[in-house]
């Protein structure tokens, strides 16, 4: 399915949320993470369904001042 991860389009068999995250290779642990629009808690991923055209946003977070 066609979905959109951090304003690019990408191609996935990712049927969850943190499916996606394992086959993208984000480090899970320390990332936040949206669908939507909407905040998805890590312990939520794994339930969180994929649908084409789904809108995900991946976070790490930034370190410095």
């Amino acid at each position: 399915m066609r979905i959109e991860i951090n304003g690019k389009t990408a191609t996935t068999r990712s049927a969850t949320l943190a499916e996606l995250i394992d086959e993208q290779g984000f480090d899970a642990a320390s990332v936040a993470t949206a669908v939507d629009g909407v905040f998805v808690p890590k312990g939520l991923r794994p339930r969180t369904p994929l649908a084409e055209g789904s809108k995900v946003e991946v976070l790490s977070p930034m370190q410095g001042g």
